[in-house]
């Protein structure tokens, strides 16, 4: 198989874009996919400072060094989750990074917060990667709104979107599913959030890493076995080995039809007021964090720790 752009031999084949490129044009079509992307959802100016939400995995390190790349001022936050031997290794990685390319690192610790997840997963019979999930979300968009950042940018990539959608639909989630696009706009108390690997698959970003020899972390999460998502991506993964293209055309689908749909509805909802516990936007009472600290430090499970705050769950 030839190179689309070249001719040379080819090392990357793209069946969803009927293409093949090899190293070095592959490595120009993943920057153009990004830049396209940026600029044609308006997610950031050129040169502006972008926070990104760094985990240590492929998709995160990818997304900053491509930013990085483009000019963009890159900042690095990581969420150290406390978990034995699997944090160490992510919070490792993530500062060698940001060490060898020369951007800022800040790292909040969950442990001293009272937050860690080990300390979570004994305390609270919920699933763990929910409250995982929320928690990050919660730090991530904290951290951006008090550093007066204008846009907060995550490595979540087209398997992410489209798994996270396909849950979405099955449950019909109106909440989850009014607010879940490439761009979040800000909001009182939210931080603009954007995307810009969601139309690049998990694959596609693999040989990105692969190609520019990125190192990451490439171990899962030892609590991440029941989690739902990687269902969810395999049988989307065979639904594209037999119709290549069909994630794409599913997530592009549901942004032209379906979101201003369920944003409509959304516009009816409840107003988000400030938690009285520690300011952070929320639907009713205390927010799903501060119900976490509360439940955490009494030692018992209670309702609502899976309902935690949907708005620009993101």
């Amino acid at each position: 198989m030839k190179c689309r752009k070249c001719k040379a031999q080819a090392a990357v084949a793209l069946p969803s874009h009927n293409t093949a490129f090899c190293p070095d044009c592959y490595l120009l079509f993943f920057r153009s996919q990004v830049e396209r992307t940026l600029h044609k959802q308006r997610m950031a100016k050129a040169g502006s400072p972008i926070l990104v939400a760094l985990s240590g995995g492929k998709d995160s390190l990818a997304l900053a060094l491509q930013l990085h790349e483009l000019g963009y001022a890159v900042h690095g936050l990581h969420v150290d989750l406390a978990i034995p031997d699997y944090s160490a290794l992510a919070k490792q990685f993530c500062e060698k990074f940001c060490s060898t390319i020369n951007v800022p690192l800040t790292i909040i610790e969950l442990r001293e917060e009272g937050l860690a997840i080990p300390l979570i997963k004994s305390r609270i019979k919920r699933p763990i990667c929910s409250v995982c999930g929320k928690l990050k979300r919660y730090f991530f968009n904290k951290f951006a709104v008090e550093n007066n950042f204008p846009v907060l940018a995550t490595g979540h990539n087209l398997d992410d979107e489209v798994s996270r959608l396909f849950a979405n639909t099955i449950r019909w989630d109106a909440s989850y599913l009014s607010d879940q696009g490439p761009v979040l706009p800000a909001e009182a108390g939210f931080a603009r959030k954007i995307k810009p690997l969601y139309r690049l698959s998990e694959f596609e970003i693999a040989n990105f890493c692969f190609l520019k020899n990125l190192e990451h972390v490439t171990a899962a999460c030892p609590y991440s076995p029941k989690a739902s998502f990687p269902v969810y991506k395999s049988l989307w993964n065979k639904l594209e080995e037999r119709m290549p293209g069909a994630k794409i055309q599913f997530y592009e689908n549901f942004l032209r039809d379906g979101r201003p749909v369920f944003a409509a509805w959304a516009e009816q909802q409840t107003d988000l007021e400030p938690c009285p516990g520690c300011g952070y936007p929320t639907s009713s009472g205390l927010c799903g964090v501060c119900r976490i600290r509360k439940m955490v430090g009494a030692g018992v499970n209670g309702p609502g720790v899976s309902d935690l705050d949907s708005k620009q769950a993101g």
